[in-house]
């Protein structure tokens, strides 16, 4: 019973991540979401595609994703042994279904947004600060996935700055190396000056 406790907010984050909201809000549309655009499943690419108030439905779909697994365990198991080691493990769980979600062959989306709403159920005052990195940098450079990476990066020393602990700082590492590899083809584009900017797209 106490390893069924234990692996129960960890699998339940894993299958809710990997409910692709942004491909089905799309299907609804009657748009196959994988050929327009970026070919990504997540709120950037739904924006583009379907426009700025589907991305918004989907950006909140996909923070919710993160937020629900975390704060779900953070309440209701908080009595289960080792609650900050399973708590971090829900957190890291639901950025892994979202970007290899079980229900799309383990090919999903970047995590970024997923990610926001982990750290918003664990760190908040971390996440305000890298939120504040992330509008500054897409203001200066114009490219979301920069500052998405950007973001990323200084996470793991944020959470170490406010929210110190032996299992989230881990936690925040690893999210931060899914993050960036999810990006490659953003890092390769970024390299190469074919990133999509949205001062280019125009307003």
């Amino acid at each position: 019973m106490v390893a069924l406790n234990n692996i129960i907010w960890p699998l339940a984050a894993y299958l809710l991540g990997s409910i692709p909201f942004g491909l089905l809000m799309a299907k609804s549309r009657g748009v196959d979401l994988r050929q327009h655009g970026s070919g990504n499943i997540g709120a950037t690419n739904v924006a583009r595609t379907l426009g700025k108030s589907f991305g918004l439905m989907t950006l909140m779909a996909d923070i919710s994703k993160g937020l629900l697994p975390v704060l779900g365990c953070k309440f209701l198991g908080k009595d289960l042994m080792n609650v900050q080691f399973i708590l971090s493990l829900t957190g890291l769980a639901a950025v892994a279904g979202h970007c290899f979600p079980v229900f799309l062959g383990f090919r999903g989306g970047k995590g970024v947004a997923t990610a926001v709403g982990v750290f918003l159920g664990l760190c908040p005052k971390a996440l305000a600060f890298a939120a504040a990195g992330f509008i500054a940098v897409v203001k200066v450079s114009g490219y979301v996935s920069l500052g998405s990476l950007s973001a990323s990066a200084i996470m793991p020393a944020l959470i170490h700055m406010f929210c110190p602990g032996h299992f989230v700082e881990p936690m925040a590492w690893s999210i931060a190396i899914i993050i960036w590899f999810r990006h490659q083809d953003n890092i390769r584009r970024l390299f190469s000056g074919q990133e999509k900017s949205w001062k280019k797209s125009g307003k």
